[in-house]
């Protein structure tokens, strides 16, 4: 297991990753349940999910930018990168934020 995991620079984010990667249903779930609490660990989003499959969802959200992961001991702790996000694309999250919960709707 690494003691560290690799993010992408803002200037690295890839408009088609980001959305390629919030077309999942569960990682779009995981988005918005981090937006939620702001920081959590692995455990506390994993819900009814195995742990092998959320690994692999973790590593799409943390390889398009969208996901901080940081080791603290055994624990992995989860941020979104709203402001490396925003500053890249603006607005961005924020709509797919607000459409997501159906706060905006056409």
């Amino acid at each position: 297991m690494a003691n560290t995991y690799t993010h992408p620079d803002p200037q690295e984010f890839n408009l088609i990753s980001i959305l390629r990667a919030i077309a999942d249903p569960v990682r779009l779930e995981l988005i918005r349940h981090l937006h939620q609490l702001g920081e959590a660990n692995c455990s506390t989003l994993l819900g009814s999910r195995p742990k092998s499959s959320m690994s692999h969802h973790f590593q799409v959200l943390r390889e398009s930018g969208i996901l901080h992961t940081r080791i603290d001991g055994v624990n992995h702790r989860n941020t979104l990168r709203l402001d490396d996000l925003e500053k890249r694309f603006p607005g961005l999250m924020n709509a797919i934020l607000a459409a997501s919960s159906g706060g905006s709707r056409p």
